[in-house]
C-alpha cells in the first residue's frame, strides 16, 4: 500500500478530484493548508493598503491506494491539461505499513 500526498492550488481541487474519480479512486482526504516559500509572495490591496502575503493558500489531498494503482494514478496526475503552465504542485509517495478500518475492523488491503 502507498499513500499519495498532493499539494495543489485551491482552484485545481475540483479538476483533480474529478480525474481521481474517473480513475476509480475510492476516497480522498482534503485539507486546507498554507505554504511558505522563500522569495515567493503575493501582493494584495485590502482597504486601500497594499500587503504582502507570504503564507499562500494550498490544498493537501491524501490518497491511500493498492500498490498496483499508484503508477497509473501518478501518471494521470502528471499529465497536464492542454495549455497548462508550469506550476508548483507537488506529489509525494509514501509507504503505508498498516491500515485499519475502525468501523469494521478490516486490516490492510481489505481496509482500502
Amino acid at each position: 500500500m502507498k499513500k499519495i500526498e498532493l499539494s495543489i492550488r485551491p482552484y485545481r481541487v475540483e479538476a483533480v478530484i474529478a480525474e481521481l474519480c474517473r480513475e476509480g479512486v475510492p476516497g480522498v482526504t482534503a485539507t486546507e493548508v498554507r505554504e511558505l516559500r522563500r522569495g515567493v509572495s503575493e501582493h494584495i490591496a485590502y482597504r486601500g493598503v497594499e500587503q504582502e502575503i507570504d503564507l499562500l493558500p494550498r490544498m493537501k489531498l491524501e490518497i491511500v491506494l493498492h500498490d498496483d494503482l499508484v503508477e497509473r494514478i501518478v501518471a494521470r496526475l502528471l499529465d497536464p491539461a492542454p495549455g497548462a503552465r508550469a506550476n508548483r504542485d507537488e506529489i509525494s509517495i509514501l509507504p503505508v505499513v498498516a491500515a485499519v478500518r475502525i468501523r469494521t475492523g478490516e486490516i490492510d488491503e481489505a481496509a482500502l
